[in-house]
């Protein structure tokens, strides 16, 4: 994985710190050229790799991707699924039955009225690769090595204690897709302890780690114990803990801990990207050269 990723929060106006920045964001990213304008600004940077959710609007940007595989042929993207909204307003419109015919592809609707509740226990895991099927159908044609699946879904399963849907999932990635499972958690040692248990060695977890314990759950200590000394692969995300810790000691911290593989960070300005990007490597370098 590359180091820096970029992320979607700021294109759908998902902001930790304000309402009134979210709602601004809303606004700036309005059209689909806003948010290929500032990819482009992240490739400039050296940032090739985009990690999203599957939001509707990410179909509309994957198909100007495929429409310059010149200009992107260096790009990756991380699918980050489901996208709960999506789905929490298809069912406040459309009713769950009609959620369920308009995003599961094939025969599973008739099939679900015969069979009922019966149906869906029997195939669960079945349907669980039908609805990764139908998420990654806006991707087709575009670099997609690592698919995550959404801390929504992997912190209930993990507290449900469901290990085989996890591992089904990271099974099905691979077999499907010849790409890596990765697991966004609120819980990395938690759900570390968890993918182990099921035999998945060396994981992918993107999970919150920031200096200010932000969304650590077990606390920043635990986090760092486990970094120290499991293995894994780490992806810090939520780096300035909504707000709470400055870019520059945020960064300083991140980059400071062992095993982070990759930084996740998301910004609206061409600025921000660059300034961002340049603390990440000038404390890249700082620790690398540190005895």
């Amino acid at each position: 994985m590359e180091r820096i990723l970029f992320g979607d929060n700021q294109f759908f106006a998902v902001n930790h710190i304000s309402d009134e920045k979210s709602m601004a964001q809303s606004i700036r990213f309005k059209e689909d050229a806003a948010i290929i304008r500032t990819l482009d600004h992240a490739m400039e940077a050296g940032i090739n790799t985009f990690m999203c959710t599957t939001h509707d609007r990410i179909a509309n940007i994957c198909e100007v991707i495929r429409q310059h595989p010149d200009k992107y042929r260096d790009f990756k993207i991380y699918p980050c699924m489901p996208y709960a909204h999506k789905y929490a307003n298809a069912v406040t419109e459309l009713g769950i039955m009609g959620t369920i015919k308009q995003y599961v592809p094939g025969n599973f609707f008739g099939s679900l009225f015969k069979g009922g509740v019966a149906f869906l226990s029997k195939d669960f895991l079945s349907i669980m690769e039908l609805l990764i099927d139908a998420e990654m159908k806006m991707f087709k044609g575009i670099n997609t090595p690592v698919i995550f699946l959404q801390n929504v879904v992997t912190d209930l399963l993990l507290g449900l204690k469901m290990k085989d849907v996890l591992v089904a999932y990271h099974d099905y990635v691979k077999k499907k897709y010849n790409a890596e499972a990765g697991f966004i958690t609120m819980n990395m040692p938690a759900l570390l302890n968890m993918l182990e248990e099921g035999g998945i060695k060396n994981p992918i977890i993107c999970a919150s780690i920031n200096k200010a314990g932000f969304r650590m759950s077990g606390g920043k200590e635990l986090y760092e114990e486990t970094l120290r000394t499991r293995e894994f692969r780490a992806i810090a995300m939520q780096v300035l803990a909504g707000g709470a810790v400055s870019p520059k000691e945020a960064i300083e911290y991140v980059c400071g801990l062992p095993n982070i593989e990759s930084i996740l960070f998301g910004a609206s300005s061409k600025t921000n990207i660059n300034d961002t990007a340049s603390l990440i490597h000038k404390y890249d370098q700082v620790y690398a050269t540190t005895p």
